[in-house]
């Protein structure tokens, strides 16, 4: 029987390089959403395709906790969740080449000037996420902030190992009944206008 605590990952220790899908059952391709809050993706993506291993990575203890009640409710057995700091996780714990797919939906943009240093999107952190995708490996972002995701474009765009295609062509197939994040549903129904763009690593 599933629990939340069955769902719940610790983060590694210090030094630690883990390889993610020893976290199930069964091997399969792996993915990753970075601030995944109440799960509505993960729980979403994981029904609708359960031969793929997600881990959802939310830094808020009350969402961590709720998500993976969630996904214990429902059954899911191909979901992890851990509470950790994602921009030390990707950058330090994670082995080269094993996401299949990032996503990256509505991250904090962090408005004011003097908090731009705490957006996830830096150059340090680009590099390392790129590494740890593996050959062609996908990465989707989503944001309600024209200002950042302009800026989060303008570095992904020129990375060297990464190349611009499609959203239709690399989105995430989800189910029939799929709406989008809690963000994106709430956005849309204010107006907001939602940017995406999607990336391949270049093999």
């Amino acid at each position: 029987m599933l629990t939340a605590e069955s769902i719940a990952v610790d983060p590694p220790a210090e030094g630690e390089i883990v390889d993610p899908v020893a976290w199930f059952d069964t091997p399969g391709s792996f993915e990753l959403e970075i601030g995944c809050g109440k799960g509505g993706f993960l729980l979403d993506r994981a029904l609708a395709n359960p031969g793929v291993r997600l881990l959802g990575i939310e830094w808020a203890n009350k969402y961590y906790k709720y998500c993976a009640d969630r996904m214990a409710r429902r059954g899911v057995s191909n979901v992890r969740v851990m509470r950790t700091d994602a921009r030390f996780f990707v950058m330090n714990h994670l082995r080269p080449g094993c996401v299949d797919v990032l996503h990256l939906y509505h991250p904090d943009p962090w408005p004011k000037k003097r908090h731009h240093k705490r957006r996830l999107i830096q150059p340090d952190f680009v590099d390392a996420a790129v590494r740890v995708l593996n050959a062609r490996g996908r990465w989707l972002v989503q944001s309600d902030h024209a200002e950042y995701f302009q800026e989060m474009i303008d570095l992904l765009s020129s990375h060297e190992g990464l190349a611009e295609v499609p959203w239709e062509e690399a989105e995430a197939s989800s189910g029939p009944g799929w709406q989008g994040t809690n963000f994106e549903i709430k956005y849309v129904r204010e107006g907001r206008e939602i940017h995406r763009a999607a990336y391949v690593a270049r093999a």
